[in-house]
């Protein structure tokens, strides 16, 4: 196989947990609708497509929430840090440098996955 890119990544819930994540994708995280229908939401993310769907042999949150993180780039990861906390998002790591030049900041999704808001080195600003 020779992929080009990542064309996108799916988030499967359960039918009794999708409203609750598609409120905080589409409300709180305030991400680009592409499609949406029932069990099915789909937003654009520059080139990528991130899916929370709704998938039969799911139960309950996510059981283990770091085998898979989904990170957001954001051209600013402070004013973003902010406005989700004015949203009551609980972040597990606020806003910081990381080694290699790029800020991360970490919080989960009401299904308990791991998302990160991420601004590259080539977008960050002095804060």
């Amino acid at each position: 196989m020779s992929p080009r890119r990542l064309a996108g990544v799916l988030i499967y819930t359960a039918a009794d947990r999708f409203p609750a994540m598609r409120r905080f994708y589409v409300d709180t995280l305030e991400l680009p609708v592409r499609s949406d229908r029932d069990g099915f939401v789909n937003f654009q993310w520059g080139a990528m497509r991130l899916t929370v769907a709704v998938h039969s042999d799911i139960t309950g949150g996510t059981l283990d929430p770091n085998r898979v993180m989904v990170n957001l780039e954001v051209p600013d990861i402070h004013e973003e840090h902010r406005r989700l906390l004015g949203a009551s998002v609980p972040f597990s790591r606020p806003p910081e440098l990381e080694p290699w030049g790029g800020w991360v900041a970490t919080f989960s999704d009401p299904d308990g996955n791991t998302i990160q808001l991420l601004e590259l080195p080539e977008t960050s600003a002095v804060s």
